[in-house]
């Protein structure tokens, strides 16, 4: 006759026993399976998102940057542009993601920034840093339509016409938006600040002349100083950017201290593994110094960086403070 099923009652004593030699197990078992795992990503296709329009600093950055990743890993690699208040819509759907290391959020200082004005739908602390990317020195452009040549002459003319001037930036709380109220509150100016979704729509207006002024990596609106459509009249930068030797600097323009700039760099959603982020970043950090890669990024302006995990939350986590002090001394609010 068959044997009726019986459940083995397991002592006390023996099943701490088990459970120990259980947790023995697993715990010798994980990192050989964190390393296969690593070894065996990617399997599929990495989705970047830029949380900022096409034609912008950092979707430039992002995609010179991916094309050699994606033929690094054997992978392709999609980016994904979900501009929005100032980036936080992109860093949401980030934030959101699972971290398996398919997703990555690419940034500028906005993101540190937003922790200060926005209620965020999302927690910073679902995000990590994963490498510093570039550094995108700022120049300040201002409309042909306005009949200054140098610094000076733009303070001299917001002064005596009070509540004209205008200043775009890619949202509230952006970098730009930022470096712009820093110089009203120096200049001791007023100035009006018109937030856009991304660098590309502030050039149409700039060049219209419905927007005085914005500070903007070279990128773009320097093709138009050349056409003698658009003005620069200083750069951020604590020396004159080799291309533009004739821009002088905003500390030479008579604003000691006024060095300052932008940024891109990359996150991952909190959780990703940790040789993951670990390879992005070795990976990224020796891209953007391959020499192709560091013309592409001083043609456009940037200067190329790269960095350890740590590194780029050290940075983050100053930029953080010094924006801080920026938004309590010059009151800005989100409405």
């Amino acid at each position: 006759m068959p044997v009726p099923f019986s459940r083995t009652r397991v002592r006390p004593a023996r099943r701490a026993a088990l459970a120990a030699l259980l947790a023995a197990t697993l715990a010798s078992a994980l990192p050989g399976a964190a390393a296969h795992a690593a070894d065996a990503w990617p399997a599929k296709p990495i989705k970047v998102i830029v949380p900022y329009t096409p034609g912008g600093a950092t979707d430039t950055v992002t995609r010179i940057v991916m094309d050699k990743l994606s033929a690094r890993l054997g992978q392709n690699i999609i980016i994904e542009n979900r501009p929005g208040a100032n980036s936080t819509l992109g860093s949401a759907i980030a934030a959101k993601a699972a971290p398996d290391g398919y997703t990555f959020l690419s940034i500028l200082p906005a993101y540190v920034i937003n922790t200060h004005l926005y209620k965020l739908s999302y927690s910073p602390s679902q995000l990590e840093p994963v490498v510093h990317m570039a550094d995108l020195p700022l120049f300040l452009f201002v409309s042909k339509d306005l009949p200054v040549n140098s610094v000076a002459e733009l303070v001299d003319y917001g002064r005596k016409h009070p509540d004209t001037l205008t200043y775009a930036s890619s949202g509230t709380g952006s970098s730009a938006h930022l470096t712009g109220a820093d110089f009203a509150l120096q200049a001791k100016l007023k100035m009006t600040h018109v937030a856009y979704k991304g660098s590309a729509p502030i050039l149409t207006d700039l060049l219209a002349g419905r927007v005085s002024m914005v500070f903007d990596p070279v990128l773009v609106p320097m093709q138009y100083v050349k056409q003698d459509k658009l003005k620069v009249l200083a750069f951020t930068g604590k020396k004159r950017w080799p291309s533009e030797p004739d821009v002088p600097t905003m500390e030479e323009a008579g604003f000691p201290g006024f060095v300052t700039g932008s940024w891109a760099g990359l996150l991952a959603p909190t959780g990703t593994p940790k040789p993951v982020i670990e390879r992005m970043a070795r990976e990224i950090s020796a891209i953007v110094h391959e020499p192709d890669v560091t013309q592409k990024f001083v043609d456009a302006g940037f200067l190329p960086t790269g960095s350890t995990p740590a590194e780029f939350a050290e940075l983050m986590r100053t930029d953080s403070d010094r924006y801080a002090q920026i938004i309590k001394e010059a009151h800005i609010t989100v409405n």
